[in-house]
């Protein structure tokens, strides 16, 4: 897979790997998402309905983040079948 992807692009594979894919939560992420009162279930519903923007390159990996109205999710590709979300936070408490 070449990165980093556009929007629009890192969109489509998101959705579907949320649908046939494998989708793991880092433990930082688990962390980070328990503090501001979220779960994995609010990440993968921000991943489906939110708003991509474009790739930020981050200790050597594509990151993108996915923003709602009420949170941000930050993912990497593992492959074309697997992303990893590296944190989460509500939004307004950060």
């Amino acid at each position: 897979m070449l990165e980093p992807l556009d929007p629009a692009a890192a969109k489509t594979l998101i959705r579907t790997i949320l649908d046939v894919g494998v989708v793991t939560f880092s433990r930082h992420a688990q962390e980070e998402l328990g503090k501001d009162d979220l779960t994995t279930v609010d990440a993968a519903n921000a991943l489906r309905g939110g708003v991509v923007g474009p790739g930020e390159l981050e200790r050597g990996t594509w990151r993108y983040r996915v923003r709602t109205a009420r949170l941000v999710v930050v993912v990497a590709f593992r492959s074309e079948t697997e992303l990893v979300v590296i944190t989460g936070w509500r939004v307004g408490r950060r």
